[in-house]
C-alpha cells in the first residue's frame, strides 16, 4: 500500500500493535487496509497534534468513522477530481446513509451480501451514486456470468459499518419494528427501543452475524465519534442523552442464568465502543489484587473473558487463582487460548477440570506457553490427563505442579509424555508424594528426553533410591541444566551416586540439595566430584551436616574448581577451621561470585580468615554473614578489608553483635570503597554512635544503594533523624531503619 515509505510503515505496526483489540483483527487482508489507508493518512496530514482528543483510534467504530470522514473528504481519490462542498457533503452522507445503508442493513439480517441493480433500486439508491468517489470507498463492482452488474461491499465490516449507522438514523423516527417487513409498530417508541431490539437480535443470534453490527451501533453513541462526525452523520452532543441508559441495556444482556459465550463477550466489547469501561476495569483491578474470587456474577465472569482476549497484560500472564472455580473455567476455556502463560494456583480444581485443560491443550490452535497450577487437588488421574495432552502439544514450555497429590504413578504418566514431548522445558513437581518410583519413572524420561532443562522435584521423598536412578540418567542425558532435590531424606549413598553422575554429566549448571542428610563423608565424594566436573555452577547445600570436615573437604576442592559460582553452606554447623580453609581456599579461587555461610558459628576468627581473603580475592560479589556469631574484631577486619577491595557488592552481617566499635570500622571503609552496593547491619546492637557513624560516612560513598540497620535500638526519633541524614548524605541509597 505505501512501501516506499519504511518510517510510516513503523508507525503504522507500532499503533495497531499497540491496541490489543484491533491487532487480533489483522488476520484479516480487508481490515488491514483499511487500517492502513486510515492511519496512513492520519500520519501523513498530521491530525493528532490538530486533534488530540481523537488520537489515536481506540476502537473499531472510531477507526470505521475516520475511515467515513476520509470518505466524506474526497481523501485520497483520483486526482483532478474537485473535493465535494461542506453542505455537498453533509447532504450526499445523508443520503447514502438513507439509502446504501438500508439495503446493508436489510443484507445484513437477510444474510445477502451481493447486490444487483433491481437491489439497489427497490431500496432507492441512485445508480448514479455508484459511480461516485463516495461510494467507491464503501462498494466494488463484480462481473457476473449473466450480463447483470453485481455489487458487493468491500468488505462485510463496512456493509456492518453503514448498516449501523442506518439503523442508529432511522431509529430516532422510526415508528415499526426495523428488523421485520411487517410494519409493526410498538407502543413506546423511541431510540432506546429500538437499540433493545437490536440487542436483543444480536444475543439471539447464534452464528454471531450481528455482533460486529451491535459494536458498531454502540460505537456511535461515543463522545469521540460524536466528534469525528457531527455536522455529516451524527448530531453534536445527541449522544449525551442515551449513553448512559444504553450502557445499562447492554449490561442488562447479561442474565444471571447466562453462561459465558461469544454473545456476552460481545456485550463487553460494546461498552469498549460506548468508552464505558468501568466493568472491565473492575475486573482488571481485581485480577491485579488477587480478588477475583469476590467476583461472581456473569457480568463479572464476561469482563474476564473478555480481558483474557483484549488485555495485553492477560496476554503475558493471566494470573485467575485463587477463587476460581470448575464451571466459570470450563466457561473460559475459548478465551484461555489467547494467553501466552496461565496461573491457576489455588483452585481446588480435582482431576475433572485437569480433563478440560488437556482437551484444551491438544487443541492445534493452543498457544499457551506456561501454565501454572500449583496447590490445588490433582491426583494421578488429573496428572494423566495432562500428559496425554503433552503427547500432541507443541507450544506447553513450563508446567508447574507443585503442591499437589499426582503419586507415582501420577509422575509415571508425565514420565512416559517426557520421552515423546519435545517442547516441555520446565517440569515442577515439588510436593507431590512421587516417592523413589515416581523418581525412577522420571529418571527413564530423562535417559530419552533432550529438551527438558529444569526438573523440580523438592519434598517428594525420593530417598537414596530415586537419587540413584536420577544419577544413572545424568550420566547420558545432555539436556537438563538444572535440577532441585531440595528435602528428600537423601544420604551419604544417595549422594555418592549423584557425584559420581557429576563427573561425567558436562551440561547440569544447577545442584539444589538443601534439607537433606548429607554428612562429612558425603561431602568427600561431593569435592571430588568438584575436582573435576566443570560445568556445574550453582551448588545448594543448606541445612545439611556438613560440619568443619565436610566444609573443609569442599574448600580444598574449591582451590582446583574453576566452574562454580555461587555455593550456599548455610546452617551446617561450621566453625572456624571450615571458614579457614574457605578463607585459603578464596585466596585461589577465581570463579565463586557468591558465598552463603550464615546460620554458622564462624565467630570473629572466621570472620577474620574471609577478610583477609578479600584483600586479594577479585571474584567474590556476595557474602552471606548473617547470625555467624561476629563481633567488633570480625567487624574490623572485615572493614580493613573493604577498605581495599574493589569488586564485593553484597555483604550481609545481620543478626551478629558488632557494637560500636564495629560499625565505626565499617563506616571508615565507606568512606573509601566504591564497590559495594548493599549492605545489611540489622540487630547488631549498633546504638546511636554506631548508626551515626555509618550515616555520615555515606556523604563520600557513591557506590552503596541499599542499607539496612534496623533493630539497632535507636528509637522512632533516631531513626528518623538518621533516614534523613542519609537522605542528605546519599540521595541515591535507599535505608531501611
Amino acid at each position: 500500500m505505501f512501501p516506499e515509505d519504511q518510517t510510516l510503515v513503523g508507525q503504522i505496526l507500532s499503533q495497531v500493535q499497540a491496541d490489543r483489540a484491533l491487532y487480533l483483527m489483522c488476520t484479516v487482508p480487508a481490515f488491514c487496509r483499511l487500517t492502513g489507508t486510515v492511519l496512513s493518512h492520519l500520519f501523513r496530514s498530521r491530525v493528532a497534534p490538530q486533534d488530540p482528543e481523537l488520537w489515536p483510534p481506540q476502537t473499531l467504530c472510531e477507526l470505521y468513522s475516520w475511515y467515513f470522514r476520509m470518505a466524506l473528504g474526497g481523501e485520497g481519490q483520483e486526482k483532478g477530481r474537485v473535493s465535494p462542498r461542506i453542505e455537498q457533503v453533509a447532504h450526499g452522507s445523508r443520503k447514502m446513509v438513507g439509502t446504501l445503508g438500508r439495503m446493508a442493513f436489510h443484507g445484513l439480517v437477510k444474510k445477502k451480501f451481493v447486490f444487483y441493480e433491481q437491489d439497489m433500486k427497490a431500496f432507492g439508491v441512485d445508480l448514479a451514486l455508484l459511480q461516485g468517489a463516495l461510494c467507491s470507498f464503501f462498494l466494488q463492482r463484480e462481473e457476473t456470468l449473466v450480463s447483470s452488474v453485481a455489487y458487493c461491499f468491500i468488505h462485510l465490516s463496512l456493509q456492518e459499518y453503514v448498516a449501523a449507522a442506518y439503523y442508529y438514523s432511522a431509529s430516532k423516527r422510526a415508528i415499526f419494528d426495523l428488523f421485520t417487513d411487517s410494519g409493526m409498530s410498538w407502543p413506546r417508541l423511541g431510540f432506546l427501543t429500538h437499540f433493545r431490539s437490536a440487542a436483543q437480535q444480536a444475543m439471539q443470534a447464534e452464528d454471531g452475524r450481528l455482533d460486529v453490527f451491535l459494536r458498531f451501533l454502540s460505537g456511535l453513541l461515543s463522545p469521540r465519534v460524536n466528534a469525528l462526525l457531527a455536522g455529516s452523520l451524527l448530531t453534536q452532543g445527541e449522544h449525551q442523552g442515551y449513553r448512559a441508559q444504553v450502557a445499562k441495556l447492554l449490561q442488562g444482556c447479561l442474565r444471571p442464568n447466562m453462561a459465558v459465550c461469544a454473545r456476552a463477550v460481545n456485550v463487553l466489547y460494546c461498552l469498549q465502543e460506548l468508552q464505558h469501561t468501568e466493568l472491565a476495569c473492575n475486573v482488571a483491578e481485581a485480577m491485579g489484587s488477587g480478588a477475583l474470587a469476590s467476583l461472581t456474577g456473569p457480568s463479572n465472569r464476561a469482563a474476564l473473558a473478555y480481558l483474557l482476549q483484549v488485555s495485553d497484560t492477560c496476554a503475558q500472564e493471566a494470573d485467575l487463582s485463587l477463587g476460581l472455580g470448575q464451571g466459570v473455567l470450563q466457561s473460559l476455556l475459548p478465551q484461555l487460548l489467547y494467553c501466552q502463560s496461565l496461573r491457576l494456583d489455588t483452585n481446588q480444581f480435582q482431576d475433572p477440570v485437569m480433563e478440560l485443560l488437556g482437551s484444551m491443550l491438544s487443541g492445534k490452535d493452543c498457544r499457551i506457553q506456561k501454565i501454572s497450577l500449583a496447590e490445588n487437588q490433582i491426583s494421578n488421574k488429573g496428572a494423566k490427563a495432562l500428559a496425554r495432552s503433552l503427547l500432541v502439544n507443541r507450544s506447553l514450555t513450563t508446567l508447574d505442579l507443585r503442591s499437589n497429590t499426582i503419586g507415582p504413578q501420577g509422575a509415571k504418566g508425565l514420565a512416559d509424555a517426557l520421552k515423546i514431548n519435545r517442547t516441555l522445558t520446565s517440569l515442577s513437581l515439588q510436593k507431590n508424594s512421587i516417592g523413589p518410583l515416581g523418581a525412577q519413572k522420571m529418571a527413564e524420561a530423562l535417559k530419552q528426553n533432550k529438551s527438558l532443562k529444569e526438573l523440580m522435584l523438592s519434598s517428594n521423598s525420593i530417598g537414596d533410591g530415586g537419587a540413584k536412578a536420577l544419577a544413572e540418567a545424568l550420566k547420558v542425558n545432555q539436556g537438563l541444566l538444572s535440577l532441585d532435590l531440595q528435602s528428600n531424606s537423601i544420604s551419604d549413598a544417595g549422594l555418592a551416586a549423584l557425584m559420581g553422575a557429576l563427573c561425567a554429566n558436562q551440561t547440569l549448571l544447577s545442584l539444589n540439595l538443601r534439607e537433606n542428610s548429607i554428612s562429612p563423608k558425603g561431602a568427600q565424594a561431593l569435592a571430588h566430584a568438584l575436582s573435576s566436573n566443570t560445568t556445574l555452577k550453582h551448588l545448594d547445600l543448606t541445612a545439611n551436616l556438613l560440619y568443619d570436615q565436610g566444609a573443609q573437604a569442599i574448600a580444598v576442592a574449591m582451590r582446583e574448581n574453576c566452574a562454580l559460582k555461587s555455593l550456599h553452606l548455610q546452617w551446617n554447623f561450621i566453625q572456624v577451621d571450615a571458614a579457614r580453609a574457605l578463607g585459603q581456599a578464596l585466596q585461589l579461587n577465581s570463579s565463586l561470585t557468591s558465598l552463603d555461610l550464615q546460620e554458622n558459628a564462624i565467630r570473629d576468627e572466621g570472620a577474620s580468615a574471609l577478610a583477609t581473603a578479600l584483600k586479594v580475592n577479585t571474584a567474590l560479589t556476595a557474602l552471606y554473614l548473617q547470625v555467624a556469631s561476629i563481633g567488633a574484631p570480625g567487624a574490623l577486619a572485615l572493614g580493613e578489608a573493604l577498605a581495599v577491595n574493589r569488586t564485593l557488592e553484597i555483604l550481609d552481617l545481620r543478626g551478629n553483635a558488632i557494637g560500636v566499635s564495629g560499625a565505626k570500622a565499617l563506616a571508615n571503609a565507606l568512606k573509601v570503597n566504591s564497590s559495594l552496593r548493599r549492605l545489611s547491619l540489622q540487630e547488631n546492637s549498633l546504638g546511636m554512635d554506631g548508626v551515626i557513624g555509618v550515616a555520615m560516612a555515606l556523604s563520600g560513598n557513591h557506590g552503596l544503594q541499599h542499607i539496612n540497620l534496623q533493630g539497632n535500638h535507636i528509637g522512632e526519633s533516631g531513626a528518623r533523624m538518621i533516614s534523613e541524614a542519609i537522605k542528605t548524605n546519599a540521595p541515591m541509597c535507599t535505608v531501611e531503619m
